[in-house]
């Protein structure tokens, strides 16, 4: 049985049309993450944590899980954490406290460094097990059945504008490069993410990624500078990988000015949960609850809001459309598939 969260991908034709299976490249792991390379280069774990001198933690899809043959000094710990955040071209120190990166293998690190982390410096890494995932893929995985499959396709020929939410962990990066691998090979796609994640198998992607600004505090890029620059490169359809601040208001008036087919994610624990999180980007983007609620309400077409069950699955649990109340922003749950 496929396990309920490392994607495989969509297998190609032989010559004498079977469907043949195409193993998952091997994920490299760098000599810098020393005595965390056996646990990375297991295919069942998705994450790891470092607790300082406390522990290391891994998670194989039912929840984090303790390694009770690690040990680690604080300084150990802290000296892994600058190599890593190093690979990724940017600077853990005491001026920069908390760094978040992705390395050329995909692998994400973040870092937070004592004692910012009470308990000593703080490693969290997200490894990607999604080998090109498409529709087809999480399908079979139970993320959705073939007459949903059959609606988000038609979502995204429309060009319809979505927005994407759910807990952390839930598979909102992975849905959003499925379906954005379903656009048309002519089209220009242009991702914004604070760190590079979405890997849409997709012929004309250029992913843009924000900056941290250096030593003297000078150079930083913001998302919502990213998401202004973005729209003089005529992208065909405009993506920020995570809404947090206030390049919300940037994306709201990108969605609102002819760039259809655009997307976004917002972490929120639930659909009803999707306005109050948006008034707060809103706030602090500048922006008071009803222009916040009109410029929603005519920019996205769709929420598609996903969950992880106990057993490890990811799944689209809720769909629905924005509206007005008395100038306020809601949202009513749809089943149009």
């Amino acid at each position: 049985m496929a396990d309920p969260f490392i994607l495989q991908p969509r297998g190609t034709e032989s010559p004498h049309g079977a469907s043949v299976p195409i193993p998952p490249a091997p994920l490299r792991i760098d000599p810098a993450f020393g005595m965390l390379a056996e646990h990375c280069a297991d295919d069942a774990v998705t994450d790891l944590f470092v607790n300082g001198d406390g522990g290391l933690f891994l998670d194989r899809g039912e929840g984090a899980e303790p390694v009770s043959a690690w040990r680690a000094s604080e300084r150990e710990v802290r000296d892994l954490a600058v190599a890593l955040v190093g690979l990724g071209g940017r600077h853990l120190d005491d001026q920069s406290p908390c760094v978040d990166v992705r390395l050329d293998s995909g692998i994400r690190v973040h870092a937070v460094l004592a004692p910012v982390a009470a308990s000593g410096t703080a490693i969290s890494i997200r490894i990607p097990r999604v080998r090109a995932a498409d529709l087809d893929a999480l399908a079979a995985l139970g993320c959705f059945d073939a007459r949903m499959q059959r609606w988000l396709t038609s979502l995204v020929h429309e060009r319809a504008n979505l927005l994407i939410t759910g807990g952390t962990g839930t598979g909102k990066t992975t849905l959003l490069s499925a379906l954005l691998s379903e656009a048309a090979d002519s089209e220009r796609l242009v991702t914004i993410e604070d760190v590079a994640e979405l890997r849409p198998r997709h012929p004309h992607h250029v992913a843009l990624e924000a900056r941290q600004a250096n030593l003297e505090g000078a150079g930083g890029i913001s998302l919502a500078r990213l998401v202004r620059e973005s729209l003089r490169m005529r992208p065909d359809r405009l993506i920020v990988g995570e809404c947090r601040g206030e390049e919300i208001r940037e994306l709201l008036t990108a969605l609102n000015t002819g760039h259809d087919g655009g997307a976004g994610t917002l972490h929120a624990s639930g659909l009803t949960d999707v306005p109050a999180r948006l008034e707060a980007l809103g706030a602090l983007a500048g922006m008071d609850a009803t222009a916040l609620a009109r410029q929603t309400v005519s920019a996205f077409s769709t929420v598609l809001h996903l969950v992880r069950d106990p057993g490890g699955t990811r799944r689209i649990a809720q769909a629905g459309v924005f509206a007005l109340a008395d100038d306020r922003l809601t949202v009513e749950e749809v089943r149009p598939w």
